[in-house]
């Protein structure tokens, strides 16, 4: 596509600057400093989708999944109190 564009001279300049000493023209470094200064824009590419493959949990009747985080509070609370019962002890002897 052609087009007219007006640049600043600081912008100028730098061009002109990544032109001198190498193989591109001015055309070429425009377009590259372009493509690296809008890379973050661009779309991301479309990820796989993420398939879950379910299995079952084999719980026992009356497990209600979704409470799990109850039981592991529990099991957290026991295992302090016995570490705590432990302590206690041996600080008494």
């Amino acid at each position: 596509m052609r087009t007219t564009v007006t640049l600043d001279p600081d912008v100028e300049q730098l061009l002109r600057h990544a032109t001198h000493g190498s193989q591109q023209n001015f055309k070429e470094a425009l377009n590259d400093g372009l493509r690296r200064g809008l890379a973050h824009l661009a779309p991301a590419v479309a990820a796989e989708r993420f398939v879950v493959k379910a299995r079952p949990m084999g719980l026992r009747a009356g497990v209600d999944p979704s409470r799990l985080h109850d039981l592991a509070d529990d099991l957290e609370a026991e295992a302090f109190a016995a570490t705590t019962r432990k302590l206690l002890k041996a600080l008494k002897k």
